[in-house]
Order: structure tokens, then C-alpha cells, then sequence
């Protein structure tokens, strides 16, 4: 059995224009000063150069020196905002522009175009830094109709699962070439935010051997679906690891739904690890039954607490959560040797047989 790997931080909420946020280097610096042994990277322009890593060893030769450097590891590469423009609702349009450059937006073709390349090239690159797992969203063709009213017309979405796995499956089979698991982050505004709509994909997609999860338990919470239970049921497509917390927190005046509130207002909110909710010593006992393979990493998101000390104490709280896994059982002092015509006698059977 492994041991999870860890703590590792995810870089997406802390890049900014300013020292140490502003560089892959000094980021990687202050990251290792928290006690960080790796880094998951977004592959944004200005932290990672995609389709250099896609077509240059060296490239991705020099990333791994430079955290090298700072006893750091890539724990996996992120294309969130790219695999969130496989799949636009035409509703969504104007908001997810953004996330394209701009030579494709308004174009949702092309944009499209775009995000398959990206993936494609993340593919690749993940192969070239030595990764195990990629993640990324899946963007979304049904989600303004995931509430059954009005009535949607029989084969809706059928029809929306069916276009995604279209979309997708080029992407499953190059990462598959390039031995890469991608793993979908279960989240709300994507086509794959459960397990239902998991398994949705999964029969469209042929049960393709890549097709993974990117396990967060605070998009579970948000739902009121059981997390703890979730990995008993999808643990072996559980490749990636986000170590988010989250709290829901009822009342006479909303629920899941939060009343279009902002993020402080809603009954359900991100926290920073250890002032929500989620019970994390029961995560990472059964992550380590299941023997998970990957790394614990801090996605901080809180609507309250200061991003540097969200940081600051998830090193520390998944560090004393990581459990290291025994390499015998308990009981083993108390075993003795095997012996197949004890056994038999044990059993009621006679002598061993030839």
C-alpha cells in the first residue's frame, strides 16, 4: 500500500502581480517556505508554458530543476479553464469568453477549436514532466436545465452527454496514449457534477480507461451528497485529490440553492481546511484504504479567511492528516507460518491433498 503523497497547493488562487505571487520561481519559493512538497499548475501564460512543454523537453527539464531546486514536484498540470470551453451552453457565452484568448472569442467554434488543442497539448506535456494525472472541468451543454422545470423534451439530455463524449473522447485517447489519467473535477456548472452525471459520461464515453475523477469533497457538501460514501463507490476512478473544506449551514430562508446570495451570504460556503465541516480524518483513512495514488492538494477557497493563512495552516493540516501506511498488519506478531495440512485439519477436511 501507498502512502498519499503531500502537502501539495494548488497555484491558481494565489497568482498576482506582486512578489512572491508574481513568478513560477518565487512562488516555488514561498510554497516550499510553508512546507509544500509540490505544486499543482495552472497553465496559465504567465506561470506555464503549454505548448512549449508540449514541444520541448528541455522545457519541461528546467521546470522540474527549478523546483528541484526547492525540493518541490509538479503534482499534476491544471486545465480548468480550458476544459470549461470544450463545452459551452450559448447562455454562457459572453461569461466564459474570458477564459479564451482573444483572437477566438465570439467565435465559439473556434474557441472550441482552441480548448481541444490545449488539451491535447497538456497531454503531451504532462508525459514529458513524468505525470500520472491531469485535471481539468468538462464543461457544460445541459446545466441550464438541470432543474426538471420546464419540462425538458425526452432525449435532452442524452443528446448533450452524447455531444460532450464526442467532444472528449480525442482528448481521453491522446491522454491515454501519453499514459496520463484526466481526471474531471466534480463541480457544479459542469455537465459532470456527481456521480450520476459521472457515470452518464462514462457509458457515453465507452468506459474509457482514462476517464477520472478529481475528488473534492466541498462541491459534495455544497450538494448534500455523501462524500464519505462517494469514495467507496468511485475509488478506483479517483486519480487527483483536492483538500478543500466547506460548511452548510441551513435556514428558514434557503438552502442548496443560496437564493442567488454571495459566497458569505449562502447556507453553503467554502472554508479554509479545518473551519468547515468536512471530516477529513475519515477522507484520508479511506484514501488510504484504498490505497490512493496521488497527492493531497490544497485548492484554498474561503469567503472569509486571508488566502496567506489558508496557506499557511493547510500545510500544516494536511500534513498531520496524511496518513503513513503500515507495511504489515498489526496482529502479524501473533501469526504463524502457513501450513496447508494444519489448515485442513483447522477446517475439518483431513490431510492435505496432492
Amino acid at each position: 500500500m501507498k502512502t498519499i503523497q503531500g502537502p501539495a497547493i494548488f497555484l491558481a488562487q494565489f497568482l498576482g502581480d506582486a512578489p512572491p505571487f508574481d513568478s513560477l520561481e518565487h512562488l516555488a519559493q514561498w510554497a516550499a517556505g510553508l512546507g509544500y512538497k509540490g505544486l499543482q499548475l495552472p497553465t496559465a501564460p504567465r506561470l506555464f508554458d503549454l505548448e512549449q512543454a508540449a514541444n520541448s523537453q528541455q522545457y519541461c527539464d528546467d521546470v522540474i530543476a527549478l523546483l528541484a531546486r526547492h525540493g518541490l514536484q509538479v503534482t499534476e498540470l491544471s486545465t480548468h479553464l480550458q476544459g470549461q470551453l470544450i463545452a459551452v451552453h450559448p447562455a454562457y457565452d459572453a461569461l466564459f469568453d474570458g477564459f479564451a484568448p482573444e483572437h477566438v472569442r465570439g467565435d465559439s467554434a473556434a474557441r472550441t477549436a482552441w480548448a481541444t488543442q490545449q488539451l491535447l497539448w497538456a497531454a503531451t506535456a504532462s508525459q514529458r514532466l513524468g505525470l500520472k494525472a491531469h485535471v481539468t472541468f468538462s464543461g457544460a451543454l445541459a446545466w441550464p436545465y438541470l432543474y426538471p422545470w420546464p419540462q425538458r423534451p425526452a432525449g435532452l439530455v442524452e443528446t448533450a452527454f452524447a455531444e460532450l463524449a464526442k467532444r472528449w473522447l480525442p482528448i481521453l485517447d491522446a491522454f491515454d496514449a501519453a499514459g496520463v489519467d484526466l481526471c474531471y473535477e466534480l463541480h457544479p456548472g459542469e455537465d459532470l457534477h456527481d456521480g450520476v452525471t459521472f457515470e452518464r459520461f462514462l457509458a457515453a464515453v465507452d468506459d474509457h480507461p482514462r476517464a477520472s475523477i478529481l475528488y473534492d469533497p466541498s462541491h459534495f457538501v455544497l450538494q448534500q451528497l455523501d462524500y464519505l460514501a462517494f469514495i467507496d463507490i468511485y475509488h478506483a476512478r479517483i486519480k487527483a485529490f483536492h483538500v478543500k473544506d466547506a460548511e452548510f449551514r441551513p435556514n428558514g430562508r434557503q438552502g442548496v440553492y443560496g437564493g442567488y446570495g454571495d459566497w458569505q451570504d449562502r447556507a453553503g460556503r467554502f472554508r479554509s481546511l479545518g473551519d468547515g465541516q468536512i471530516d477529513f480524518k475519515a477522507i484520508f483513512s479511506k484514501m488510504a484504504q484504498y490505497d490512493f495514488p496521488g497527492w493531497a492538494v490544497l485548492e484554498w477557497e474561503c469567503c472569509l479567511k486571508h488566502p496567506e493563512d489558508g496557506a499557511a495552516e493547510g500545510a500544516r493540516f494536511i500534513r498531520e492528516h496524511i496518513i503513513h501506511v503500515a507495511e504489515h498488519a498489526f496482529d502479524d506478531f501473533a501469526g504463524s507460518a502457513v501450513d496447508q495440512g494444519q489448515i485442513n485439519h483447522l477446517l475439518g477436511l483431513g490431510p492435505a491433498r496432492d
